[in-house]
């Protein structure tokens, strides 16, 4: 899979952009604040309907006009594909082929994408709830069913937690209901927990010796936490884990109003050497460690998908020394699309990019070069 153009329209600080992609390497230089943030951004927004960056919707829309649209074709085999978005103030709208998807879950995994952003440190040095958003976002690309599961989960989790609360204020006192969601509740939790135990299994089968060649040092995995004890991930053994979770703590919940255990309260850490590396590690080594998790899906998608996804580097040199870049630019540059941005290529080793496609972005303009 890669894209083959990109079409840009009032979106950030672009009036017009409509670009040519090279199925493999493509970077784009500038200054901070150019713009080259914002083709990613708009890439990522075709492939996951979500930006990674914060803000509304007026945000992606250009000063002084009152709406924006992106677009791009992808060629997918033998396929090509035309996705496209529309913004205003007040909603998105997606289109596959010119025909509007009003079911986002059907939307999602047209365009399979893997990015890197600065930002992305924060999923080892944050909180959990990024953690949890990260495997939610790839696992939601790499499988369908992984989406809907999550998506009735989360309704079912809002029906529990409200009814908590009522009954907490006795406004109800029926308990027959809660236990019907609480029933329902751990069916899609079951596929959730299966769906992300085997996610980072087959990361862990990648990911080392990917950080190995990256940085010429081994020993980093991800390690799987679960606030349920639960010993092994078949269907019967996280049931009854759930079920007696829930039943002995059925007061704790109710004096909380909330469900306090179930994936929604999942997490993962990154282990070098069997250190976690939010505490022990630097921050060169926690660069290394997200790029090598990211690098380690393609593998996933090429398996669960059938295809190549494109990777998305934003920054990516910044605070990696000279022979890191190299080696990075070295293990991309093969069959897989790539779009990166940087400041600049200085003493980049010029035999991996001899057949990227390299843009000059100054200030909305992006120049060929």
């Amino acid at each position: 899979m890669f894209i083959k153009s990109l079409k840009l329209n009032n979106f950030r600080n672009y009036d017009k952009l409509n670009i040519s992609l090279n199925p493999n390497m493509n970077i784009f230089i500038g200054s901070n604040g150019s713009g080259k943030t914002n083709i990613l951004e708009s890439i990522v927004l075709l492939a996951i309907t979500k930006s990674h960056r914060y803000g509304s919707l007026e945000d992606f829309i250009k000063f002084g006009k009152v709406k924006s649209k992106i677009s791009c074709k992808i060629k997918d085999e033998s396929i090509i594909k035309e996705l496209s978005l529309d913004i205003d103030k007040d909603k998105k709208n997606f289109y596959v082929n010119k025909t509007l998807v009003r079911k986002l879950s059907s939307y999602i995994s047209n365009l399979d994408i893997i990015s890197f952003t600065p930002d992305d440190l924060l999923i080892i040095k944050s909180s959990p709830n990024i953690r949890r958003n990260t495997l939610n976002i790839q696992l939601s690309q790499l499988s369908n069913k992984y989406l809907n599961t999550l998506n009735e989960y989360n309704r079912l989790l809002k029906n529990r937690n409200e009814y908590l609360k009522m009954m907490l204020t006795n406004s109800i006192s029926d308990k027959s209901y809660f236990d019907v969601l609480t029933f329902k509740l751990v069916e899609k939790a079951c596929i959730i927990y299966k769906l992300r135990k085997e996610y980072i299994d087959k990361i862990n089968l990648n990911i080392n010796s990917i950080f190995k060649e990256l940085t010429g040092s081994s020993g980093l995995s991800i390690n799987y936490i679960t606030n349920v004890n639960i010993d092994n991930f078949d269907d019967e053994t996280i049931k009854n884990s759930l079920l007696k979770t829930y039943k002995s703590n059925y007061y704790r919940e109710l004096n909380n109003g909330m469900t306090l255990f179930g994936p929604h309260r999942d997490d993962f850490s990154f282990l070098l050497n069997d250190n976690n590396l939010k505490v022990f590690g630097s921050e060169g080594q926690q660069r290394i460690a997200v790029i090598s998790f990211k690098l380690s899906e393609i593998d996933l998608f090429e398996n669960e998908c059938g295809t190549k996804p494109v990777l998305l580097f934003d920054d990516v040199f910044s605070e990696l020394d000279l022979k890191k870049r190299n080696r990075l630019l070295k293990y991309i540059n093969h069959d897989i699309q790539s779009i990166i941005t940087t400041t600049d290529l200085k003493n980049i080793n010029k035999r991996y990019i001899d057949n990227a496609n390299i843009y000059e972005v100054i200030n909305g303009n992006v120049i060929g070069k």
